[in-house]
């Protein structure tokens, strides 16, 4: 896909993944509808490309916030990509989290990927050429304590990128599936950081990431996962797993402890 032709709508794009993604298609010519809850974050970029980039306020777990942005690439002539960045993210184990902590995940994560992209599916296929990017994540391919909710979260939005691949495979619409590793950004809380320092972890900045799904989307690619030795755990997991259920056991002290921490910061009067 030529990005100076690119008319995008991009979720998330005041978190730190979704805001260095709009500023790299703003760099190259698109034009792109930034949607997220709040502005505050993406007023630079909204004074340095006000001819690439408007702001779209929605809380996507709502229906009439989805129609709302419907409403506003129809306003545009209609859009040829669509990014679902949107996501939320705890470190916890599975017993240390509300309901309504877990339901939040679920429903960012999972049912609002999928919601707006059938919503966006006529759309997209009037395109002389479309894609859709859903944003996913290592642990979408490796279940991690700490990450239960979350990994199950990212599981789904993997398989769903791949039936929907398949299902659109004699149309003009493509789809993208990225997979980022740790990444620096406000998701992460300080027990989560701590964890990725004491196990030595590599974590990338938003502009890495940004990058590479540009690049992606520019090549036409189906399958973007971030990061060596990343990438080899994610094949080893998926052919030797009780070898990393070996490795991983031996973290569960750590990830006890921290996700504690962490827990008893989050539960503060």
């Amino acid at each position: 896909m030529r990005l100076t032709e690119a008319r995008v709508v991009l979720t998330g794009a005041s978190g730190g993944i979704g805001l260095a993604i709009a500023e790299a298609l703003c760099a190259r010519g698109a034009r792109v509808l930034a949607v997220a809850r709040h502005r505050e974050s993406l007023e630079p970029l909204l004074t340095r490309y006000p001819q690439h980039l408007c702001w779209v306020g929605a809380d996507l777990t709502f229906r009439s916030d989805r129609c709302k942005v419907l409403s506003a690439a129809e306003e545009i002539g209609g859009i040829n990509l669509l990014i679902n960045a949107a996501g939320v993210n705890h470190f916890a184990l599975l017993d240390q989290l509300d309901d309504s902590e877990i339901n939040a995940m679920l429903a960012v994560n999972i049912s609002v990927p999928i919601c707006l992209t059938k919503m966006f599916l006529p759309m997209l296929k009037q395109a002389e050429s479309a894609m859709v990017v859903n944003v996913g994540s290592t642990y979408g391919s490796i279940g991690y304590p700490g990450y239960a909710s979350y990994c199950a979260t990212k599981f789904a939005v993997r398989g769903f990128s791949e039936a929907l691949r398949r299902e659109l495979a004699d149309t003009r619409v493509g789809v993208l599936y990225v997979a980022p590793r740790a990444t620096r950004t406000s998701m992460n809380s300080p027990a989560a950081q701590a964890l990725n320092d004491a196990l030595k972890s590599n974590v990338d900045d938003p502009q890495t990431v940004a990058s590479a799904v540009i690049h992606a989307i520019a090549s036409d690619h189906r399958n973007v996962y971030l990061g060596w030795p990343e990438r080899f755990f994610v094949r080893l997991n998926n052919l030797l797993p009780n070898l990393v259920d070996r490795s991983l056991r031996k973290q569960l002290p750590l990830i006890r402890r921290l996700s504690q921490k962490n827990d008893n910061e989050n539960h503060k009067p």
